[in-house]
């Protein structure tokens, strides 16, 4: 199969990933993803070769193994690419239409989904202890907090919770510590009969 002559490129990304670089160090950094896009990786040759000597800013966005240097987010749409374009070749040679749907590779997916499939992977709930909420929020009612929520199994109405840490500031801006406190606390009136 001959080299694919494309890979998605988030043009959203690139300018805020290259902001506080000068004009000469975008250059040198597009050049050199352009070149990971042909090579996979780059030899510290290749690196030298286009800035003509190290510069810390364009090298940090690069990791290195033992294939040599490599930006992890080309690395990923260059992969995600050769899959696409592996599957819709496989797919030309197949006759029948119901094994083609079948093997199929997702359409390239847009930003928003990669960013939300990652957003997915790393936000996994993962309720605190009472310790945690004490570390966070020293002057904060954290059992009465924790034995709520663990008594409800950690719903927000009826969502479950995404974040402890904004849960929390909400309780304490809605001042639930103390309005149970008062309650408590609240002599009982008398009922007219």
């Amino acid at each position: 199969m001959s080299k694919d002559p494309a890979v998605l490129f988030y043009t959203s990304d690139f300018l805020t990933g290259t902001m506080t670089m000068t004009n000469d160090q975008v250059g040198m950094y597009i050049r050199l993803l352009c070149l990971q896009h042909q090579k996979k990786f780059l030899s510290e040759k290749d690196m030298l070769s286009i800035c003509k000597s190290y510069d810390e800013d364009v090298f940090s966005k690069f990791e290195k193994n033992d294939e040599g240097y490599y930006n992890e987010r080309m690395q990923v749409e260059y992969d995600r690419r050769k899959k696409y374009s592996e599957s819709r070749s496989n797919n030309r040679k197949k006759k029948d239409m119901l094994i083609i749907s079948k093997t199929y590779e997702n359409h390239m997916e847009t930003e928003t989904e990669t960013i939300t499939i990652k957003e997915n992977k790393s936000k996994i709930f993962k309720k605190p202890t009472v310790e945690q909420i004490l570390n966070e929020f020293p002057n904060f009612n954290a059992e009465h907090f924790f034995n709520y929520y663990e008594s409800n199994g950690w719903m927000v109405g009826k969502n479950k919770m995404k974040n402890w840490k904004a849960t929390v500031k909400t309780w304490m801006s809605k001042d639930y510590n103390n309005q149970t406190q008062i309650v408590a606390n609240r002599p009982k009136m008398a009922t007219l009969d």
